[in-house]
């Protein structure tokens, strides 16, 4: 379906820093879970990091913890991923979702955005 839209990828330095952002068509109940899925060359779609909108825990993989940070954007009906200190191995397609269940597999996830191109040299 594709309803959601991710943006903000691009091409960074080892070390540096993007903000993702997935906008929704329309109002994010408080019960919907968002999350970010990323694809890296090769490799099968994994979970990144997750969050029950209008609740305060949040899920993510290991790779990530200490560096990424997933919350409500600064616009209405957005969520953001900040990564920060981002690493080659991040290089991946970010895919962002939306579900109702806050768990790590894709099929816990209905709706999902188009993808958006994350490059990190070095």
């Amino acid at each position: 379906q594709a309803q959601l839209v991710g943006s903000g990828g691009g091409l960074v330095q080892a070390g540096g820093s993007l903000r993702l952002s997935c906008a929704a068509p329309g109002r994010i109940y408080s019960s919907a879970v968002m999350a970010w899925f990323r694809q890296v060359q090769g490799k099968e779609r994994e979970f990144v990091a997750a969050f029950r909108w209008g609740v305060g825990r949040t899920l993510y993989a290991d790779s990530v913890k200490g560096r990424f940070t997933i919350s409500r954007g600064d616009a209405a009906n957005t969520a953001s991923l900040q990564m920060n200190d981002l690493r080659p191995e991040d290089t991946a397609v970010d895919y962002c979702a939306r579900g109702v269940e806050l768990g790590t597999t894709r099929s816990q996830y209905r709706d999902w955005g188009q993808g958006t191109q994350v490059a990190v040299s070095w």
